[in-house]
């Protein structure tokens, strides 16, 4: 059992010390980065370090509003115009205005945020996923299983970075 700088124990520490690790992965891999680097396409995939950043910091967002409210029952939309595909492929860089420092900042105030709903919530509160190609309708998840998905996504995408990252300029997170 984890106890944290809090005095928190049990299953609530123990979600806050996951999530910590993996951001700390997160954030690792974006360390001495310019943000000419932190937007560098180093593979074949259009992503970059700073752009997962940015990415991880909305899905969290989306996460945690999902987890204190249940979130949106209304559909999503069923065409994309040109203008949504845009904001879409933009979430995975820098745009215009906008640094890897700034971004950072961003990830910590969310990240910050979602500590302190882990810390509150009721871990057990139960909503309807919202509806997805990629699942039937009626799957719930307990906001502890949100919690342990936001980790699961930051791993994820902590990778992704890793390979783009040591593919810029050798450095890897691990190993």
């Amino acid at each position: 059992m984890t106890t944290n700088e809090q005095g928190l124990s049990g299953e609530r520490a123990d979600i806050l010390a996951l999530l910590g690790k993996r951001r700390d992965f997160l954030r690792h891999t974006a360390q001495g980065l310019t943000d000419e680097q932190a937007n560098t396409r180093s593979t074949v995939s259009a992503l970059t370090v700073g752009g997962l950043i940015k990415h991880v910091t909305a899905v969290e967002l989306n996460w945690a509003d999902f987890a204190q409210t249940g979130g949106s029952k209304s559909d999503g939309p069923t065409e994309f115009t040109p203008e949504m595909i845009v904001a879409w492929e933009n979430q995975f860089r820098l745009v215009e205005g906008e640094t890897l420092a700034g971004v950072l900042a961003d990830y910590e105030k969310v990240a910050a945020a979602t500590d302190e709903l882990v810390r509150t919530l009721d871990l057990d509160a139960r909503y309807e996923l919202p509806a997805a190609p990629w699942q039937p309708p009626g799957v719930f998840w307990s906001v502890r299983q949100v919690f342990l998905h936001l980790a699961a996504e930051t791993a994820q995408h902590a990778g992704h970075a890793d390979i783009i990252r040591e593919a810029i300029d050798g450095q890897k997170t691990m190993g």
